[in-house]
């Protein structure tokens, strides 16, 4: 999920200050994807800078110093477009253990299996936190947060599945793996 994006989605319920965007991001997310403030605030100057958000109360400032954002009907309608737009494989990020994978496979002199058994208990235990925080969510819980933590257990239990298939085929007889 872009941050750009999200903060525009949170926006859409109503004006925020930088602080509350941030709150609210990580409370969506189930605290898995933490914000920087300084990351919120300079995402909040580009939307800005391309229309998409406006200083509420004309860019004054509370008695604090705060100042509100409010989404701008450009921005709605970015919004709308990005909820419209299927995610495609292509703009996910590139996956490391994948990749560190396939490096192991093709360097000489790196036990794989190894790399495969450090991964698979890294994955274990990550799953099992993410089990115990699961149930750890309370019935008030709200329903992002709840499908944000069975997302990340949906791809550990992939990702073992993955590790397996990995195993299987470094198993076969050197003539059948390429």
């Amino acid at each position: 999920m872009s941050v750009r994006h999200g903060l525009l989605a949170l926006l859409s319920r109503g004006p925020r200050y930088g602080y509350q965007l941030r709150a609210e991001f990580e409370a969506s997310t189930a605290t898995t994807w933490p914000l920087n403030i300084g990351q919120v605030y300079t995402t909040l100057s580009r939307l800005e800078r391309d229309g998409l958000v406006a200083r509420d109360d004309q860019g004054d400032r509370d008695e604090q110093g705060r100042v509100r954002y409010a989404i701008t009907p450009e921005g709605r309608d970015e919004l709308g477009r990005w909820f419209a737009k299927p995610v495609s494989r292509a703009d996910r990020p590139r996956d490391e253990l994948v990749i560190k994978l396939a490096m192991a496979v093709t360097t000489p002199g790196v036990d794989v299996a190894a790399v495969i058994r450090a991964q698979r208990s890294a994955t274990m235990r990550g799953l099992q936190e993410l089990t115990r925080a699961k149930r750890s969510l309370d019935a008030s819980a709200e329903t992002a947060q709840r499908l944000v933590v069975e997302s990340m257990i949906f791809h550990a239990e992939a990702e073992q599945r993955w590790l397996d298939h990995c195993e299987t085929v470094l198993a076969r007889p050197s003539e059948e793996n390429p």
